[in-house]
C-alpha cells in the first residue's frame, strides 16, 4: 500500500511541475482592431499635410476627412465584447487540451509501465519479515543474531556462534567482544581461547602479546592435538627472544603433525629461523619440493654469515616466485612464496603473491581458502581481498 501511495504522490507532483505554466492567464486582444485605428489615423494627418501643402484643395480634404473618419468608427465597432470572448475562448482550447492529455495519458502510461515491467504481485518485506527468514543472507544472518543478542546478552552460545563470524568478516574489535563474553558465560574451551588468541594476534599485527600468548597455553593444555595454539605459543616464544624454546616447541608441532599437514613447511621454516634444520622433527624426504632448500644448501647456509645466508634465501625465494609466474597452477608453492615473504618481512611481497595465487586459486574453493587461512595465521591484512 505505502507503494501506491509513493507512485500517486510522485505522479501527481510531476503533472503539478508540467500543468503550472498552462494555467497562466492570458490577456484576450481583439484581432486587428487597433491596428486599423493607427492606420485611419495616420491618413488622418496626411490629408492635414497636404492641405497645409497646398496639395489639395479645403473641399477635397474636407472629403478625406469624412471618409476616413466613417473608416475608423467601423473599425472601432468591430472591437466588443463578443468579439474578444470568442478570441479568449479560441486560445483558451489548446490548453484545455494540453491539460486533459497530462492528467489522463501521464497516469495511464505509468500504471501500464509497471504493470508489464514491474511486479505489483510481489508483498512487501519488512526488516522483521526478511529476519525470519534471511536464508543464506549472511548479513542477515549476523542482524539477526545481533538482534537476539541484544535481546539476551546473556546467551553465552549465541556470542559463541557470533564471534568467529566477526573474526571472519574482520570485524576483529566485535570479535574480541564476543569471545570474551562467550567465555565468561560458557566457560573456557580450546576452540574460544584460541580464538581469543588469534583475534588479539590479528587485532596487534601478528603480534603475540602477553595476554594472547596466556589464552594460547591455556588452550593447549585443554588440548595438547589444537596445533594452531601451539603454533601461537612457539611463535610468542619467538618474537620474545627465547630462541630455544622456540626450537624445540617447533620442533614438537613437527614431530606431532600429521603426514602432508599444510602447515609442516611454516614450521620448517621457523625452525630454520631458530637456528634448527628445517628437516627437524621429521624423517627426511628424498623429494624436493620446488622452492626448497636440498640438505646441502641447508648445510651451506649454516656456514654463512647472516647477511650472506639471506641473501641465499632471498634468490631461493625470488626463483620460486619466478617458477610460479610461469606455472602457476601449484598451490603448494603459493603457500609456500607467502610464508617465505612473510618470514623475511617482506609484508608487501607476501600481500601481492596472496592475491596472485588467488587470482588461480579462488578463495571460494579449497585452496583459495587455504591461502586466506594462512594469511589469517601469519597475520596478513585481507584488506581489497574478496573472500
Amino acid at each position: 500500500m505505502v507503494l501506491w501511495i509513493v507512485l500517486a504522490v510522485l505522479t501527481a507532483a510531476v503533472a503539478a511541475v508540467l500543468i503550472a505554466p498552462l494555467m497562466k492567464a492570458r490577456e484576450p486582444v481583439a484581432a486587428g482592431a487597433d491596428d486599423g485605428a493607427a492606420v485611419y489615423r495616420d491618413q488622418l494627418r496626411e490629408v492635414d499635410r497636404d492641405l497645409s501643402q497646398g496639395l489639395i484643395g479645403a473641399a477635397e480634404a474636407e472629403y478625406a476627412r469624412a471618409e476616413i473618419g466613417r473608416r475608423l468608427l467601423a473599425v472601432a465597432g468591430k472591437a466588443d465584447g463578443s468579439e474578444v470572448s470568442a478570441a479568449a475562448a479560441k486560445s483558451g482550447s489548446p490548453h484545455r487540451l494540453a491539460r486533459s492529455a497530462i492528467l489522463l495519458c501521464l497516469p495511464g502510461i505509468g500504471l501500464c509501465l509497471y504493470l508489464v515491467l514491474g511486479s505489483p504481485e510481489l508483498p512487501d518485506q519488512p526488516l522483521e519479515a526478511r529476519l525470519a527468514n534471511p536464508g543464506n543472507n549472511i548479513a542477515l544472518l549476523v542482524a539477526k543474531a545481533e538482534r537476539h543478542l541484544a535481546e539476551n546478552p546473556n546467551d553465552g552460545a549465541g556470542w559463541d556462534l557470533l564471534a568467529p563470524i566477526y573474526f571472519r568478516s574482520q570485524r576483529l574489535a566485535d570479535a574480541e567482544n564476543a569471545y570474551r563474553k562467550a567465555i565468561a558465560l560458557q566457560g573456557e574451551s580450546p576452540e574460544r581461547l584460541a580464538g581469543l588468541g588469534e583475534t588479539l594476534v590479528a587485532g596487534r599485527d601478528g603480534v603475540v602479546t602477553e595476554e594472547a600468548l596466556a589464552a594460547f597455553e591455556r588452550a593447549v593444555a585443554m588440548n595438547r592435538n589444537n596445533m594452531r595454539a601451539r603454533f601461537y605459543v612457539a611463535l610468542g616464544l619467538e618474537q620474545a627472544g627465547r630462541t630455544g624454546d622456540a626450537l624445540a616447541a617447533f620442533k614438537a608441532i613437527k614431530a606431532d603433525s600429521p603426514p602432508g599437514a599444510a602447515w609442516t613447511q611454516l614450521v620448517a621454516e621457523h625452525i630454520a629461523k631458530n637456528g634448527g634444520a628445517q628437516n627437524d622433527g621429521a624423517p627426511a624426504t628424498a623429494t624436493k619440493a620446488p622452492g626448497n632448500p636440498d640438505a646441502e644448501a641447508v648445510a651451506a647456509a649454516r656456514e654463512m654469515a647472516p647477511q650472506d645466508r639471506r641473501k641465499m634465501i632471498e634468490g631461493m625465494v625470488d626463483s620460486l616466485a619466478a617458477k610460479l609466474k610461469d606455472d602457476p597452477n601449484n598451490i603448494e608453492g603459493w603457500l609456500r612464496l607467502v610464508r617465505s615473504y612473510k618470514v623475511l618481512g617482506r609484508d608487501e611481497s607476501a600481500g601481492e603473491a596472496l592475491k596472485t595465487g588467488l587470482k588461480t586459486f579462488p578463495p571460494t574453493g579449497e585452496e583459495g581458502r587455504r591461502l586466506l587461512a594462512l594469511a589469517r595465521e601469519m597475520g596478513l591484512s585481507l584488506e581489497g581481498v574478496s573472500q
